[in-house]
């Protein structure tokens, strides 16, 4: 299996079982995942680590998941981002667009295959092209 110990992947979701499994999964996987239960938590830890990816929950407590996006993207331009949600009627937003979100990058929970998580995680991730 190859190394992906140099991604940070960073789950941000409000149910701790998703936040466990997923990083669990990640892990299994060779990324370093981290969690957060908000987008609140997620920001602070933004201050102190760098990630690569952040899989974020689009309904969260406090701060929506889609304006956590767009504040991690004016702080940490760099870092991208995949929307990991349980609305089967979502739909990216104009603004969400703008910052270069596509649809390819939106998961409804549960994701049944995870390979292809982890497919867009690589692909999102600086040392690779973006998908």
């Amino acid at each position: 299996m190859p190394d992906y110990s140099s991604i940070h992947v960073l789950v941000i979701d409000d149910e701790p079982a998703i936040c466990t499994s997923l990083s669990a999964f990640l892990e299994d996987y060779g990324f370093r995942a981290s969690t957060a239960e908000s987008a609140e938590e997620a920001l602070e830890l933004m201050k102190s680590n760098t990630y690569d990816v952040c899989i974020v929950d689009m309904r969260l407590p406090g701060i929506s998941g889609e304006d956590l996006i767009v504040q991690a993207r004016n702080l940490y331009p760099d870092q991208r981002h995949i929307i990991y949600t349980g609305s089967i009627s979502y739909n990216l937003s104009e603004q969400l667009k703008e910052l270069g979100m596509r649809p390819e990058y939106v998961f409804l929970k549960p994701v049944r295959v995870l390979s292809l998580l982890v497919k867009c995680i690589k692909e999102l991730a600086p040392e690779s092209p973006v998908c």
